[in-house]
């Protein structure tokens, strides 16, 4: 990651720079916004992250229309070294089509963000394409926008239409912006007083058909919520929240929360049962710091351990009693987050068609790793953040058809009598994408 020096006299100047740099390696180097964004945080003025995030993200999002554009207004593909230049191209593009920043100013300071990036030379090529953009834009984007864009690679939209009828719904709600949902702690305040703090503050919320969970009408930062310091409150997807209300916990009883990061589950799960001892699990050390975090938040404890569930005989032993099974176990399954794509748009470039059978070979191992670790009469709850039967209700069939011992157990929920564990699509206003199964070990 390149490192730009900042001052009082170009730090909007250096936002788009590092813009652009962020969108390069996601574009080209596979890496996510959800890693590059926290890197390159500190680069820029506080009051210039909520931009540059919106930036990031929303080129992402809406990254096909935008190429249709370059393509229309720049004869030669930048490749190469040159492909920073596309980048601040796409920057631009979104502030003139997707912001209020005046246009003016949204040109002057892509095109200035060439210094930071050395590529001054491009100050006439950047100029005159975006300003060509500005003289010629509505015949550019009737052009553009003749056609119905899904904004998402062929092989996800080939896939949808295989298998939903409403695929195209789907891909519509993809393309907005996620709502932001919050769960209430229980322990601290019912679902109305929590409201009533909230409408305190002039900040409006919607219930939804749960216990705890509120939707603001206007998203806001964690800092403007009520006690969110204090553990009175999470932000959680709504349909996320069904994972530790399906699992049901118990005070009292051996809990495994496996592929715990960020944490936001575990919490969850002390919520309910608070006096239930709780194992934090997952594979990478770097997440695992949020699940700390959380848990310092809420003011709860949990064992948090570092290990891979498909190997338990590796970090079993790290727990007090090794040889006790767990009551109760809940698998965030590793999945392709198909159902996630609202909230992390550049998931629609980092996956690709063939990462899913090699997901669903792993979702396969952990499951059976660790259904070996839980106590007879035990329960199991498999969710995934897909949309994509392979590593849902087609895994968990296969898992059936294998484990004799494995009882597929009902869940609250308006379902035929053939489904096999229930399926969250993601909607406006609505929750995500989200597959829950609960299985249930006979002996």
């Amino acid at each position: 990651m390149v490192k730009f020096k900042t001052s009082k006299k170009n730090t909007a100047l250096s936002t788009r720079a590092i813009a652009a740099q962020v969108i390069l390696q996601v574009l080209d180097q596979g890496k996510s916004l959800s890693a590059l964004i926290p890197e390159v945080q500190n680069q820029v003025k506080s009051q210039d992250l909520s931009l540059l995030q919106e930036i990031c993200f929303g080129i992402c999002r809406v990254l096909p229309r935008l190429e249709h554009i370059i393509k229309q207004l720049v004869d030669k593909p930048l490749k190469g070294k040159t492909r920073i230049v596309h980048c601040l191209l796409l920057v631009g593009l979104y502030q003139l089509l997707y912001t209020r920043i005046p246009a003016h100013a949204a040109v002057d300071e892509v095109v200035n963000a060439t210094t930071s990036l050395k590529s001054d030379s491009f100050r006439g090529l950047i100029n005159g394409v975006l300003r060509r953009f500005l003289r010629e834009q509505d015949t550019i984007l009737a052009n553009v926008d003749k056609h119905w864009q899904t904004l998402h690679p062929d092989w996800f939209v080939n896939r949808l239409k295989k298998v939903y009828p409403n695929w195209r719904e789907i891909i519509e709600a993809n393309n907005q912006k996620p709502p932001m949902w919050l769960r209430v702690n229980q322990q601290k305040n019912s679902l109305e007083t929590y409201r009533s703090l909230l409408q305190a503050q002039g900040v409006e919320s919607e219930v939804a058909d749960s216990s705890c969970a509120l939707r603001l009408l206007q998203p806001l930062g964690v800092a403007q919520l009520p006690y969110f310091d204090q553990g009175a409150v999470t932000v959680q997807d709504l349909n996320a929240q069904w994972s530790a209300l399906l699992l049901e916990p118990q005070n009292g009883e051996l809990i495994l929360d496996a592929c715990a990061a960020p944490g936001g589950k575990t919490t969850h799960i002390l919520e309910n049962a608070p006096q239930a001892q709780v194992v934090a699990l997952d594979v990478e050390p770097n997440r695992l710091k949020r699940v700390y975090e959380n848990l310092t938040r809420m003011q709860q404890k949990a064992q948090v351990i570092c290990g891979d569930a498909t190997q338990p005989e590796q970090w079993l032993s790290q727990i007090s009693d090794s040889a006790v099974q767990f009551d109760r176990i809940l698998l965030d399954a590793p999945c392709s987050a198909t159902g996630v794509i609202r909230r992390h748009p550049d998931i629609k470039w980092l996956r690709q068609d063939a990462d899913i059978p090699q997901l669903v070979q792993l979702q396969s191992q952990i499951l059976q790793a660790l259904w070996a670790l839980l106590k007879p009469s035990g329960t199991l709850l498999y969710a995934t953040c897909s949309v994509l039967p392979e590593e849902n209700a087609l895994q968990i069939e296969q898992f059936l058809q294998n484990n004799t011992d494995a009882k597929l157990e009902p869940l609250p929920f308006d379902l035929p009598d053939s489904a096999i564990g229930v399926q969250f699509l993601p909607k406006e206003n609505g929750g995500d994408g989200f597959y829950y199964a609960k299985l249930k070990k006979l002996f």
